[in-house]
């Protein structure tokens, strides 16, 4: 076997995990979200996960995915052991369906799907469409890549040396088990060592029981992967589900090798076809799993639970600490620890906000990934707050207990949205500072500290309304909105001014600046939103922030001039105004 062979087929093998990487992203892209609520909904009943875990998996085109969702869903504790373990066993018939389509010869379809493919990505017109032509196009490579593995080793079965190599690796049973596994591990995908196997096999490089053994061991390497990419480390309970799939895999394989010479022998009498062969045994031994495995996640669930019990560390931020799950049953004390866990979720919001500008201001990397890092901890702080809420208004809540519920989900979900922007845009500005080596001018880095500093103060305010209800805090904290657009206005009026005089700091930031400044008012914003239902229970809201028909234009136009103000109900007492400052 020759390098220029050897190229060729480590290429083959290169276009095919290619191709279905393009499949795997152009149906997340178009359907992601689509994909994780249907999972969401499902997962209650074994059979209808079992089924989910096949369709879902037969259309993203990757196992490894679906587990490494369904950990995600399981270590939140959106969907129970069971049902989780169900989709796994779905997955990994799905991943079989996948290889059957691959076994057929589709010679024809390749182009087609290429041709098809292409034209949806240049020329659609929705995003959808184009994420649909790239998972075309990566269908097509994949149809490809097995045509062209065919080929490659069609010309290795007449060379020695090749015959030799490949004979040594998986001769023995156990052996090829391995090979099959690490290769599966490193490539991340049963399904391209499954379609390689199918080629050794077509080219008689491989016989059955050696093809058989690889296809064992790429099934076990495949479960691999979730177990060491998920989010385990902190907590053993989130490793239950990749361990359970693992223990499912490793079972098949003992109960498939000992059993491979009478295999090999009842489908060859089925279909002869080395291909076909190799197709019909992955399906097998996948089916035969489900099937011993569909009626025993109980006891298996059971077992993972003791075995990997829940372990909350202390210094984990994302680990609620107040959510106490006995007190769900007796709304007061459950929507007091809902408040508290709350409270710490906004003081490490605050903390991101405080980080961020010192990242920004000292471009400082570090700093930009510890704040990224204290987003997934919000993140999550929030969806475990979302669904203590919801547990505690499954009973009976009075009316106030009823608000205080609503209020303490509605401060997660702004606090939520701070921190996605401080992540996603105040940080990825940060990483642009930083990349460019860039400063502000002394005005500038002055202008946008000082709104900062508001902002920061208006959080701390929030968090006083929402504890204290109290309604005088609540007009202040709305007021503030107009004094935050007022010192917005003066600071990007200032930075064009600056712009004008041709100062180079202020032209190598400006678009650095001006987007900062917007992100730090649309956090604003979020702040703002908790004065709402103090200020509402008071009745002290308006129903509408539009102007009423008023004969007297004078009186038209105060209510124009107070802006914001004219939120409050008629007889507030009117804030002082608040100029803006020079820089």
């Amino acid at each position: 076997m020759g390098i220029k062979s050897l190229l060729d087929l480590v290429g083959g093998v290169a276009l095919l995990l290619w191709g279905l990487h393009m499949v795997h992203s152009g149906i997340v892209r178009a359907f992601g979200p689509g994909i994780r609520r249907f999972l969401g909904g499902v997962l209650h009943k074994r059979l209808n996960a079992f089924l989910a875990g096949i369709g879902v998996t037969a259309i993203i085109q990757s196992s490894t995915a679906t587990a490494l969702m369904l950990t995600s869903f399981a270590a939140s504790g959106l969907v129970a052991l069971a049902p989780a373990l169900a989709v796994m066993l779905g997955a990994n018939v799905g991943t079989a369906l996948i290889v059957q389509l691959l076994s057929f010869d589709s010679s024809a379809i390749a182009p087609i799907l290429l041709i098809g493919g292409v034209l949806a990505f240049k020329r659609g017109n929705r995003t959808r469409v184009r994420d649909l032509g790239r998972a075309a196009i990566g269908l097509g490579l994949m149809l490809l890549s097995l045509h062209s593995l065919l080929d490659t080793l069609a010309l290795a079965e007449h060379a020695p040396m090749a015959r030799q190599l490949i004979s040594a690796l998986i001769s023995e049973p156990l052996i090829a088990v391995l090979v099959g596994a690490v290769l599966a591990w490193a490539a991340h995908s049963s399904v391209a060592i499954v379609v390689l196997t199918m080629s050794l096999a077509a080219s008689s490089l491989a016989t059955p029981h050696e093809a058989f053994a690889l296809v064992i061991g790429a099934n076990l390497g495949t479960a691999v992967n979730p177990l060491l990419e998920g989010s385990g480390r902190l907590n053993p309970a989130n490793r239950r589900l990749p361990v359970g799939n693992l223990i499912n895999r490793m079972v098949g394989c003992v109960i498939f090798l000992p059993l491979l010479t009478p295999t090999v022998n009842l489908l060859s009498s089925l279909d002869p076809d080395p291909v076909r062969l190799i197709a019909n045994f992955h399906m097998t031994f996948n089916i035969v799993m489900a099937v011993t495995f569909l009626f025993l996640l109980g006891p298996l669930a059971a077992l993972l639970e003791r075995w990997l019990p829940e372990v909350r560390p202390e210094n984990d931020p994302s680990v609620p600490r107040y959510l106490d799950e006995s007190v769900t049953d007796s709304p007061a004390m459950a929507l007091t620890c809902a408040t508290r866990e709350t409270m710490r979720m906004a003081d490490l919001v605050d903390s991101m906000l405080q980080s961020a500008m010192t990242a920004i201001m000292t471009n400082d990397r570090k700093l930009v990934t510890e704040v990224r890092q204290r987003d997934n901890a919000v993140d999550r702080l929030h969806e475990a707050i979302k669904l203590y809420v919801v547990k505690i208004t499954h009973g009976s809540l009075d009316e106030a207990e009823g608000r205080r519920a609503m209020e303490i989900l509605s401060l997660a979900i702004n606090l939520e949205h701070i921190g996605d922007i401080i992540d996603k845009n105040l940080m990825e500005l940060a990483g642009k500072k930083i990349k460019r080596q860039l400063q502000f001018s002394p005005e500038g880095a002055a202008e946008l500290e000082e709104l900062h500093r508001i902002v920061r103060e208006n959080l701390n305010l929030a968090t006083a309304v929402f504890l204290t209800a109290d309604v005088k805090s609540a007009r202040q904290l709305l007021e503030e909105k107009t004094r935050i657009r007022e010192l917005e206005f003066s600071a990007s009026e200032n930075h064009m001014a600056r712009l004008k005089e041709g100062l180079v700091a202020s032209i190598e930031t400006s678009s650095l600046h001006l987007d900062i400044l917007r992100d730090l008012k649309r956090i604003h914003s979020h702040i703002c939103a908790t004065a709402y239902p103090a200020l509402e229970a008071a009745g002290e809201l308006r129903r509408s922030r539009l102007k009423t028909p008023s004969a007297n234009p004078a009186q038209e136009q105060g209510s124009e001039k107070r802006g914001d103000d004219a939120e409050l109900a008629p007889g507030s007492p009117a804030r002082p105004k608040h100029h803006g400052y020079s820089g």
